[in-house]
């Protein structure tokens, strides 16, 4: 059978991050999430919430409704949060969220990265997990010592710096240089005939942190190790959460994706509050701001 006579599954590529179902008015919304296809597959970004329990809830519910969904860990999933009953650390809670997936038959960055057949395909969806190394300094700094001593003095500091513990590993960069290096060993290996759809929670640029209220917070946000994955692993789309800033831009004219919902008082306040975005098909008209 040629590739013309296949019948191409009618459903899209969804992607959502940032539910943060803590929030009763959150998990009300994920609780309204449902395809509008059998075949709709959801790629989730991170930040599903910071309780192992309420992950699993959430994981659960969505792999129930969708044909596949997608998952890449936020900061968020790996707190050991005081209040949680599971107490792992490190890339121990990780390798746990990993496993519950599998029970659900989620796909992890730990799995063959599945591949999208239906409109807009085939393309890779490749979900990532490679962490900050705090290289997106803070505006006059020149070292990591330096960028998180001015955001201390601001105020403005990420609570990883307090509930996100690198276990085994020294340090949260020392994670992040493991991390990217397995992940780029991984991507080094896709078919070089197929694009992909790259889902990390951080973006893979420091770009979109541009517009960020509190510069400082940017170290947090990604690594400039990823700065050209989006071009060299032949993305046609990057999709990513974290900041709580829902938007699209181009970089390289690569479409990069913003998809959090982010918290109550922020996702209120927008004229769309349609919280799933389609990544393909590509939706027609769609312009970058």
């Amino acid at each position: 059978m040629s590739d013309k006579d296949r019948t191409v599954p009618a459903g899209k590529l969804l992607a959502v991050s940032d539910l943060h179902v803590v929030y009763d008015d959150n998990r009300t919304l994920v609780e309204k999430l449902r395809p509008a296809s059998d075949d709709d597959w959801l790629i989730v970004a991170g930040d599903v919430a910071e309780k192992y329990a309420d992950v699993e809830w959430a994981l659960r519910l969505l792999s129930g409704r969708f044909s596949r969904v997608i998952w890449a860990p936020g900061n968020h999933e790996l707190w050991t949060h005081p209040q949680d009953p599971c107490e792992l650390r490190g890339e121990e809670r990780y390798l746990r969220l990993v496993r519950l997936c599998r029970e659900l038959g989620i796909s992890t960055p730990e799995d063959p990265y599945p591949v999208w057949r239906g409109d807009g395909g085939p393309v890779v969806v490749a979900p990532l997990f490679v962490l900050y190394d705090y290289s997106f300094l803070a505006p006059g700094a020149t070292t990591k010592k330096e960028s998180l001593r001015l955001a201390h003095e601001s105020g403005v500091v990420c609570s990883d710096e307090y509930f996100l513990h690198p276990d085994p590993y020294p340090s949260r960069d020392a994670w992040c240089r493991s991390r990217v290096e397995e992940t780029e060993r991984r991507l080094s290996a896709v078919d070089p005939s197929l694009p992909t759809v790259l889902v990390s929670h951080y973006p893979l640029v420091r770009a979109p942190t541009r517009v960020l209220h509190y510069p400082q917070f940017a170290q947090w946000c990604g690594t400039e190790l990823t700065a050209d994955w989006h071009v060299r692993f032949r993305a046609a789309a990057v999709v990513y959460g974290h900041l709580h800033i829902p938007r699209v831009t181009r970089h390289d004219g690569v479409r990069f994706e913003e998809v959090s919902i982010g918290y109550p008082r922020e996702w209120r306040k927008r004229p769309s509050r349609i919280p799933l975005r389609q990544i393909l098909p590509e939706p027609a008209g769609q312009a970058a701001r």
